[in-house]
C-alpha cells in the first residue's frame, strides 16, 4: 500500500475475482471482462448570435454486459440463477451484487457494485477428445446500473 492507503498499481498483479451476491461469494473467477460505463452522446445546435455551434451534452448511459470466465467446476450455484431465469413466469429474478476484485494477498481492493443484475448467457468451452485444455466456463451478466465502490 502507498502512504496514502491507496493500492498501488502492482498490488492486482495476478489478482483475483469474486461475484457476490447479498455479500455471500456466489462464485470466484479468472476473468472479467465489460466492466464499463458509456454515455450517449446527445448533439445541439446553440447560436451566439453570430454563428452556430454545435454542443454537445451527455445523453443515457449505457452499461456493457459483463462477462465472467473461470476453470469449469462442479459448482452449480450459477447454473441454478440461470434457470431461475429460464423458470420465471412472472418477474425476472434480478439480484443485486458486486463484482470484488482482491489483490495477491487476498485483500479486497475494489469493489464494482451491479444493480438488477441476471444471467442471460451460460456456457463451457467445446469439448474435444484428446484434449488437454482446461474447460472454461463462462458466464454473461446483464445489469441495469454499475458502481465504482470505493
Amino acid at each position: 500500500m502507498s502512504d496514502a492507503g491507496l493500492p498501488r498499481d502492482d498490488d492486482f498483479q495476478g489478482a483475483f475475482f469474486a461475484i457476490e451476491v447479498k455479500g455471500e461469494k456466489l462464485a470466484w473467477f479468472t476473468g472479467c471482462t465489460g466492466i464499463s460505463l458509456e454515455f450517449e452522446a446527445v448533439t445541439f445546435n446553440e447560436t451566439d448570435g453570430k454563428s452556430l455551434i454545435e454542443r454537445k451534452r451527455p445523453g443515457r448511459a449505457k452499461y456493457s454486459e459483463v462477462v465472467l470466465k473461470r476453470g469449469f467446476t462442479k459448482d452449480t450455484a450459477l447454473y441454478d440463477w440461470f434457470q431461475d431465469v429460464v423458470e420465471a413466469k412472472d418477474k425476472t429474478p434480478y439480484k443485486d451484487g458486486s463484482i470484488v476484485i482482491y489483490d495477491r494477498l487476498q485483500k479486497e481492493g475494489i469493489r464494482f457494485n451491479l444493480t438488477n443484475m441476471w444471467p442471460s448467457k451460460c456456457s463451457v468451452s467445446d469439448l474435444k477428445a484428446g484434449d488437454n485444455s482446461v474447460m472454461i466456463e463462462e458466464v454473461t451478466l446483464q445489469h441495469e446500473l454499475l458502481v465504482w465502490a470505493k
